[in-house]
């Protein structure tokens, strides 16, 4: 572990100051820290180094409460209290699922919402500083391109970078539209959760569009009430706990008492840079009746454009695979956490 100073602040401006004030301490990054359960993780392998870390536990950011029809998640809400939370569980089963899919239940304790959507990719490239990532130092070459690639994007990669995002929390949350508020010194900003993340493009060493001094104060949700009786959370592993998706699907339906789908949305992990959706292959279930010819056609178009990697290519029939079935899933209707279906 590298020496680090450690500060906390007591409201948002003294930990945005600390931020802005200080781009770097002793010649590394100054940067927020709530459960610090991935950034510690990258500061003991040196891959992220930190000259100072601002503990922001102390902030009032760490409510979950009602915020214009729907929820607003504080950012250093731990992501078990946030799963088991009645609200999340009533209104939000799909992010519910999602968040209980990922890490352990120790982990989830201390895992903060802000930091969920900080979490950085686990390409064994990225975590090996003995061979080149561009995402951990740019223009040195991507490794994972010639190399064992089995986990990787089958979507939006580019000849810089074919890295996933690991979030489970992050697919539930692209699904369901939310929005991610950030504070700096110039001011709030509110960032749809479809921007927030990046494709690896030229730059793959940014994952979001965050500012290094922007502060995550919180997420919410527009009312998804509509999704909620029909909704299911897919991932698919190496194995059933503590492992991060090959391929993870989130579905909310809206279906209509004539057993039409009304609405739909649907997000994939495991298969990209960032949460994947495309709202044209949701459009292709409106107005129709369920039905496994058209989840096909749904899953061809989520998937148009995906391109395998060598050892990462059976993720293409796998993703397809997958999202039939969480369609399908869905459809049946959503189960909750205690293994009941809703009414």
């Amino acid at each position: 572990m590298n020496p680090f100073t450690f500060t906390q602040a007591d409201n948002a401006k003294a930990a945005i100051d600390q931020v802005a004030g200080n781009a770097s301490f002793a010649g590394e990054a100054v940067r927020f820290i709530a459960g610090g359960t991935n950034l510690l993780d990258l500061m003991k392998e040196g891959v992220m180094l930190s000259g100072r870390l601002v503990d922001i536990n102390r902030l009032p950011l760490d409510k979950i409460e009602e915020h214009e029809g729907g929820l607003r998640l504080g950012a250093t809400a731990r992501n078990a209290d946030t799963a088991y939370h009645p609200l999340v569980r009533e209104r939000y089963p799909l992010l519910s699922a999602a968040i209980l899919a990922g890490a352990s239940p120790q982990l989830r304790n201390m895992a903060s919402n802000g930091g969920n959507l900080l979490q950085r990719t686990r390409c064994y490239y990225f975590y090996d500083v003995a061979t080149p990532c561009n995402k951990r130092e740019p223009n040195t070459g991507c490794a994972a391109l010639e190399g064992i690639n089995r986990q990787h994007a089958i979507l939006g990669a580019s000849p810089h970078c074919i890295a996933t995002h690991p979030s489970d929390m992050c697919v539930a949350l692209a699904a369901l539209e939310a929005t991610v508020h950030v504070e700096s010194q110039r001011g709030k900003r509110d960032i749809p959760f479809a921007e927030f993340h990046r494709l690896p493009g030229d730059a793959p060493q940014y994952d979001t569009v965050l500012e290094a001094d922007e502060l995550i104060t919180g997420i919410s949700l527009p009312d998804a009430g509509r999704y909620a009786a029909h909704s299911a959370y897919l991932k698919l592993r190496e194995r059933l706990s503590y492992a991060f998706a090959l391929v993870s699907v989130a579905v909310g339906l809206d279906i209509g008492a004539d057993g039409a789908i009304k609405s739909a949305r649907i997000a994939l992990g495991g298969v990209a840079h960032k949460p994947w959706r495309r709202p044209e292959a949701e459009a292709l279930l409106e107005g129709q009746r369920p039905d496994p010819a058209l989840f096909g056609q749904v899953a061809d178009k989520l998937l148009e454009g995906a391109r395998g990697h060598g050892h990462n290519d059976y993720k293409i029939r796998l993703a397809r695979n997958a999202i039939v079935r969480a369609l399908g899933t869905a459809v049946q209707g959503t189960v909750t956490n205690t293994g009941e279906p809703n009414d």
